[in-house]
């Protein structure tokens, strides 16, 4: 410990009839594994549980098969099948000292009513939360909602007999039929469940009141809720029916967890918010209840941890976001070693592969999901028992990554990079507007390695074939990294586009530094964050600025990191014009020509002094092929191997030092979930 400043986060918290051991609670977040990949999501809450997190959440649950959240990766607790598995990870769980909790929720209008063949359900009748999906919901009569709340009493059951100390009831975001019943929005009823304040409050609270006399003092019970929503008609905020509820239910549950609402302002990425943003919303809820409060905010400094406490905001810090970036976030506070945390950056990768339907993955963890299947730990790697010596050419995420897993190994690494200052694109895109948060990726790495005796680095030095053959390294690596191209291929275009190649900048001219002149236009064949976080950056000192891009919306890819609506608010703040469905066909006489995407009728050119082409990036190959040609043995990773995200050049980095140690099977087939057959 540091002089006992952190004491209070390790202080021990009565919950109801259980005792929390510290004020860590590895939050209920969708992990990518599902109730049909069980073994992948235990090895994820196992290894939190290990690292120290007081209580590790398990992810929203299905209470029955009216809640269909077919083809999205949650889990089920239907009936007694379930429980068994449950109990497998609650006893993993419990093996470390942690307690475990269930998220039960009835998803009511975000159901699909597609697989398990029942209708969607909400308190009236309206289409489904997925406007491209053609589904509706059933108006519940009576009979439905004392279905729904023997469902719920049941589920609490279960729950208890899965061995679980804690079981939240879920009315929180939309995806909750008890929070479809509380806004005015969704709830058009004129019955004893609709019209007044405390009508539609009802539903919620005899589910509560059943929750706790079903789990009859031997389980405590949460409530999940958001007390403000960001946006959208007859909003619930924290200074109106959100603070109402909380006021009215203030001591029926055990513990209150509180949020803002939808998703993608409770889970905003650091571009968009600080750490620590909830509070201005939340803060009210400990004046109105005797009973704990949890709460969220991308928090990572254990000093705005120990503040939240002290100045009365919350009793318990969770996250789910910091937990999947370092699962010892909580021991490493209390053993004193906060330069070795491995801090979340909030760029919501995790949110968008588990979004696509993939296990989680994460930016600064390559571990995540591979706790199980490949028995990756992400402190610890196995040594090696013939130190070689390495050899690593290109100093960004993917070569300091791979130097890392290798270092800790026992082998001797040195990286070269022909930059005077390591850490490659992720050091040059952090310094874009509000992506600074970023640099932590390189700012983990470099702290750890500069800590080691068997780590030498060398920047400045831009190593040919023969300089690396004069090094006689036992292992060479090349994390050569990728370039822009500027000639206009792109995703949706494969071929060059005309007048693009002698007079379009690339995002790595903008980053070193090349004269911009306006007006300027950015063609975005990227659809990620790379054109629009340059057009708002160079808004923001004074350019005008025109983003192109061919497909429907501006970054689609964005709505999967759920930073689209901002990024779009951004851009009109900052007087950013946008042309979607907008594709070049050329660059002529200062101007962009363009036709519509879907019809290819021509539009008026959109004139500019300074062409930027956002479109895709492409191998340096060109070392690795001389040493090929010479015949010299290496490998090759990250942005060099396959251009991509951050995320996918620290895993590759990961991986491939995994494949040196020999901890990857020779045939790539590593430990996966398997199907059960019934004869």
């Amino acid at each position: 410990m540091l002089n006992g400043q952190y004491d209070i986060l390790f202080e021990p918290l009565k919950i109801g009839p259980v005792t929390a051991p510290n004020r860590f609670v590895m939050m209920p977040y969708a992990n990518g594994h599902s109730y049909l990949m069980p073994n992948g999501a235990i090895g994820i809450r196992e290894m939190r549980a290990e690292g120290g997190w007081g209580i590790i959440g398990m992810q929203l649950s299905e209470i029955d098969p009216t809640s269909d959240l077919s083809g999205l990766p949650y889990e089920r607790l239907w009936d007694e099948g379930d429980v068994a598995v449950h109990a497998k990870s609650v006893e993993r769980i419990h093996a470390h000292g942690a307690l475990a909790s269930i998220e039960l929720a009835h998803t009511g209008l975000r159901s699909r009513g597609a697989e398990n063949g029942y209708p969607a359900m909400g308190p009236s009748s309206l289409p489904t939360l997925k406007p491209e999906m053609p589904y509706s919901a059933k108006a519940m009569d009576k009979a439905d909602i004392k279905r729904l709340r023997a469902s719920f009493r049941a589920a609490i059951g279960r729950a208890k007999r899965a061995g679980y100390d804690m079981a939240y009831v879920y009315a929180s975001h939309d995806a909750s039929i008890l929070w479809h019943f509380l806004s005015p929005h969704y709830n058009q009823r004129t019955d004893e469940y609709g019209g007044s304040f405390v009508n539609r409050l009802r539903l919620l609270r005899e589910v509560l009141e059943e929750a706790r006399d079903e789990a009859a003092g031997d389980m405590a019970i949460a409530l999940r809720f958001a007390v403000h929503e960001a946006s959208g008609p007859k909003r619930i905020t924290c200074n109106g029916e959100g603070r109402d509820v909380v006021e009215a239910l203030a001591d029926l549950p055990d513990l209150w967890d509180v949020n803002v609402s939808g998703w993608s302002v409770d889970s905003t990425t650091s571009r968009y918010a600080r750490q620590g943003y909830q509070e201005e919303f939340t803060s009210f809820v400990k004046q109105v209840t005797n009973k704990p409060v949890l709460g969220v905010g991308r928090f990572t400094s254990p000093d705005t941890m120990v503040s939240q406490i002290k100045r009365g905001v919350l009793d318990m810090i969770g996250s789910a976001r910091a937990s999947i970036a370092d699962p010892f976030l909580p021991t490493k506070i209390r053993e004193g070693r906060i330069e070795d945390i491995r801090e979340c950056i909030a760029c919501n990768i995790c949110v968008s592969t588990e979004l696509a339907g993939v296990p989680v993955r994460c930016t600064q963890n390559p571990t995540m999901s591979e706790e199980w299947r490949r028995g990756w730990h992400p402190e610890k790697v196995p040594a090696t028992t013939a130190a070689q010596n390495v050899l690593i050419v290109g100093g960004g995420p993917s070569g300091l990554e791979a130097a890392l897993t290798l270092a800790r190994a026992g082998h001797q690494v040195t990286v070269a990079d022909k930059a005077d200052e390591l850490g490659g694109r992720v050091r040059r895109e952090a310094t874009i507007k509000n992506l600074a948060t970023w640099g932590r990726v390189v700012d983990y790495r470099l702290y750890q390695l500069q800590q080691m005796g068997n780590v030498y680095l060398f920047p400045g030095s831009d190593l040919d074939a023969d300089g690396i053959a004069d090094f006689e390294a036992d292992q060479i690596i090349l994390a050569t990294g990728s370039h822009w191209l500027r000639d206009g291929q792109g995703r949706s275009n494969l071929a060059p586009i005309p007048g693009f190649q002698n007079a379009a900048l690339t995002p790595d001219d903008v980053l070193d530094g090349a004269e911009i002149t306006g007006p300027v236009v950015i063609y975005d064949d990227d659809h990620y964050y790379m054109a629009n976080a340059l057009a708002a950056n160079l808004a923001a000192k004074g350019h005008e600025v025109h983003i192109v891009t061919p497909m429907p919306t501006l970054a689609g890819w964005m709505g999967n990191t759920l930073e689209q609506p901002r990024m779009v608010a951004e851009l009109l703040t900052v007087g950013v014009r946008m042309s979607p469905n907008t594709t070049a066909t050329g660059w002529q006489e200062g101007a962009l020509q363009v036709v519509r995407s879907d019809t290819r009728e021509p539009q008026k050119a959109i004139p500019g002094a300074t062409l930027i082409a956002v479109t895709r990036r492409m191998p340096d190959t060109a070392l690795s092929d001389t040493l090929t040609a010479r015949g010299t043995a290496h490998r090759v990773i990250g942005d060099a191997e396959v251009p991509g995200t951050i995320q996918t050049a620290i895993y590759s980095g990961h991986r491939h030092a995994r494949e040196i140690l020999g901890s990857e099977p020779a045939d790539r087939i590593f430990k996966r979930e398997r199907p059960m057959l019934f004869l």
